[in-house]
Order: structure tokens, then C-alpha cells, then sequence
């Protein structure tokens, strides 16, 4: 994990690409063949995209919530026997030998929707990278109605369509995400990268995922 006083030099983006590329090193690294995913820097990644949700604001606070939340429940998991579940497919395996994997307070539930909030924030990046001029609103929108809407009841679904009216606009969001000396053009080569190196894990995931 990077010291604060690193972390201050850089975008949330920019942080979440260098814990991607670890990631991705880690599970290149290793020779067994079995599947892998490094729970902390999985985790880490989560809780850079709740520094890029709260840059939305209020409309992304019931997401901010879940995602902290589920990070939280397999962080505790990964505590009480570091050196085993350092890789999250051993906590998922424990749950789906104990039957345990489709309760609703299951590290695997937590998963399967943590997974579906990076699905929403490549959603919402990828719009932004195609059209940077698009309004923020239309953006958040589409991006929760291909990903998360789906898994929602009415009642989730209700207070983002109220929270929606919140969301700044674009340029606002956009200059909210740099750092100071950073320029658009860089940050949008920042969330290229980004989404480059997080969509081809979310396809290695999406097949694995408990419903």
C-alpha cells in the first residue's frame, strides 16, 4: 500500500492503474496454473473507485456504502488467515464447500457485487473516454442501467433516480478526478489505461461469479 504522503502526487486513477499492474504481475507470477485473484490488491482497487464515486457526490452514496461495506466483509475474511486468503478464490472455495456462497452475508456475495460496481465505474469511464463532452447525468444513467439496474429492486433503483438530479456536470467531474498539474488530455489517457488493464480481470471474473 502506498504511503499517504505518495498518494497525495497522484490521481485516484493513477493509483488504481499502478495496483492493476501488481495485480496483474501477481497473477502472472504465479506457475500453478490454479486461479488467482490477490485479495488486497483487489480491495485496494475497490476502495480507489470510492475516491472516484465521491467525486460524483451524493447520487453515488448508497453504491460508496455497499462498496465499503462488501470490501470490509472479505477484508475480515482475508484477516483471519492472511497467508491462505491472499488469494480470493481460496475464501470463495471455503464458501462453496460449506454451501455457504449464495447467502446474503457471504464473502462471495460480496464479491459478485463488488465486481458488478468496477462493471459500473468501466461503464461510466468508457462513456466519458468516448465523449468527453457528454453530460454527466446521461452518463451516470446509462452506466447504471446496463450494470447494476439489472440487480436492483425498486426501491435501489428509486433513490438513484432522486440522486440523480445531484450529479455535477462533466467538466466539474473532470476537473475534480486531476490532479492539480495534470491536463485533461493525461487524464484521459490515465482512464484508457485504466479501463484497459481492469476489463480484461472483470471478463476472467464474470464467469466465475455466484448470482
Amino acid at each position: 500500500m502506498k504511503r499517504k504522503r505518495e498518494m497525495e502526487k497522484e490521481s485516484e486513477i493513477q493509483s488504481a492503474i499502478e495496483e492493476l499492474s501488481m495485480l496483474i504481475q501477481l497473477k502472472t507470477s504465479d506457475n500453478h496454473g490454479a486461479a488467482l485473484i490477490p485479495t488486497r490488491p483487489f480491495l485496494y482497487v475497490c476502495n480507489l473507485v470510492i475516491q472516484v464515486l465521491d467525486k460524483i457526490g451524493p447520487t453515488m452514496a448508497v453504491l460508496r456504502q455497499d462498496i465499503n461495506q462488501n470490501v470490509e466483509r472479505i477484508e475480515l475474511q482475508c484477516d483471519s488467515d492472511p497467508s491462505l486468503y491472499s488469494n480470493l478464490v481460496e475464501i470463495l472455495k471455503k464458501e462453496a464447500d460449506e454451501g455457504n456462497a449464495r447467502k446474503g452475508t457471504s464473502c462471495s456475495k460480496a464479491f459478485v457485487w463488488l465486481t458488478r460496481s468496477l462493471d459500473f465505474t468501466v461503464a461510466l469511464l468508457q462513456r466519458l473516454v468516448k465523449n468527453p463532452d457528454q453530460e454527466m447525468e446521461e452518463a451516470v444513467k446509462d452506466s447504471y442501467n446496463i450494470t447494476l439496474k439489472p440487480w436492483h429492486g425498486w426501491i435501489s433503483s428509486a433513490a438513484y433516480r432522486v440522486a440523480l438530479k445531484l450529479i455535477p456536470d462533466t467538466k466539474s467531474f473532470i476537473n475534480l478526478l486531476k490532479p492539480k498539474d495534470e491536463n485533461t488530455e493525461t487524464l484521459i489517457e490515465d482512464m484508457e489505461t485504466f479501463i484497459s488493464l481492469l476489463v480484461p480481470i472483470l471478463e476472467e471474473i464474470h464467469p466465475t461469479l455466484v448470482g
